[in-house]
Parts: structure tokens; sequence; C-alpha cells
């Protein structure tokens, strides 16, 4: 696998990165897409600490051409694209009568079209090689839904939908597709999320935690991003050739309900 080429979006934060270390870690050739600034220093980071070959590509992959740009940019760099870890998404909270029509908008783009995007651009070279991985992070809400979060629950649905849909449609190819669908994952944006709400309502910030956040998770642990990216590397790997279709929960059995 060391040969091997990774292509994660949103992967200079968060859950992303986590997956990027993982890659790195195991020998991969790792590419993070991502809209930070010190996206390159974050990719030189990677290079040296695991002595693989890295890249960034600044791009905003909710407009189809420049997802073209970025994939054309990637096999320019590395050759082949063999494994894409469809990982970039963001949120908006709020009842369905106020949810505003920008807001769905952008969460349908980067949550569900970007995946399709990234996906298209790149598929014909894993078909034309006859071996491919298609990562997507979904969620426990690609399985079950949460109130006030409609855009975020139908986007990760679609993931799902597709998932399956690119599993039957690579497998002459070799090609797979399934999804990770993490509870709630312990992020530097999670535990700003987790003060906010202590101060916000007077509790202890472990209150906020079993009662508020993991009030729906029997195992009131955060997901960590090492274990995510723990799976993805597996997914990637041959072991896993006929894990396929699949929509994988690490969600403390919040979906077993």
């Amino acid at each position: 696998m060391q040969n091997k080429t990774v292509l994660i979006t949103g992967g200079s934060s968060g859950i992303g990165l986590g997956i990027a270390h993982s890659f790195a870690g195991r020998g991969y050739q790792v590419i993070i897409n991502g809209l930070e600034n010190n996206g390159a220093e974050i990719a030189r980071s990677l290079a040296e600490k695991y002595g693989v070959r890295t890249h960034f590509i600044y791009a905003d992959i909710s407009n189809f051409s420049t997802v073209e740009n970025m994939c054309n940019e990637a096999l320019q760099h590395f050759g082949q694209v063999e494994i894409l870890v469809n990982n970039a998404g963001i949120q908006h909270v709020s009842a369905i009568e106020h949810f505003p029509i920008d807001k769905w908008n952008a969460i349908i783009n980067i949550n569900l079209n970007a995946a399709f995007y990234t996906t298209r651009c790149l598929w014909e070279q894993m078909k034309n090689t006859a071996w491919g991985r298609v990562i997507n992070i979904a969620s426990a809400h690609g399985l079950v839904a949460s109130e006030y979060k409609s855009a975020y629950v139908a986007a990760k649905h679609g993931i799902l939908g597709l998932t399956k849909a690119l599993a039957l449609e690579g497998a002459p190819y070799n090609i797979t597709a399934n999804a990770i669908c993490p509870g709630y994952v312990k992020t530097p944006l999670v535990e700003k999320q987790i003060a906010d709400q202590a101060k916000a309502h007077g509790i202890a910030e472990s209150q906020v935690v079993s009662d508020i956040m993991l009030v729906k998770q029997p195992v009131k642990e955060f997901v960590s991003v090492e274990a995510i990216g723990s799976l993805a590397v597996y997914l990637a790997s041959n072991e896993a050739a006929l894990i396929n279709g699949a929509a994988l929960p690490i969600d403390g059995a919040w979906t077993a309900q």
C-alpha cells in the first residue's frame, strides 16, 4: 500500500486530519483538501512526521469545475489516486420552518453533491486500473434522524444511497464504496461547543456531554478521530475487498436502539 495515494476532502482539520494521520502513518501518499490558509504547512508536517509524500489543494468543493481542477492537480502530482475519502461537511441547526434556504443549499452541496463530484472525477481512472476505494464519511444521522437537522440528515441519508450505487457500479472493476457513520466525534470544534453550552446552560461540561450531546448514545463517550482513521485504513486494504456498499456505525450503540 505504500505506493498508493489517498485524497481526503476536508483533510486539513478535525476528522479529516485524523484520517490523514492514519493513512500517512501507514505509508500512504496523502493529498489533503481544505480551505485553511496553512494547509500547505499541515501537509508538510505530515510528510516530515511520517516520511511520505503529501500535497495540499485549496479548493471549494461545492463547485464541480473546482473539483475537476482539484482532481486534475492531484493526478498531475501523483499519477494516480487509488483511494478517495469524502469527508468534508458542514452543519446548521434550525427548525424546519426557519431553516435558511442558503444554509440548506450549502449543506447539500458540501455534504452530498461534493462527494458525487469528486467520485465522478476520479472514477474512470479507478476503472482503468481495476482498483479503487471510495470511503464516505457519513454519520449516525445517515441511519437515524434528529430534530432541527433536516438538511444534514437528508444529505447523510443521500450519502448512504450514493455509496450503495457506487458499490454496485464498481464491483466489476475491483472498486469498493463504503460509508463510515460516526456518532459525536471529539474535535476542537466540538470541545468549543461543550464549553459554550456549559456556560449558556450554567452546568458542568461533563453534564453537557452526557445530558445534551450524547443523550441518544448509550455509551457516553465521544468517537475518536483515530478510531475513524483506523477503520478508513482497513476499508482501503485488500483484506476489506468484500466489504462493499456497507454503512458502518461507530456510534456507541446509538443506532442499535
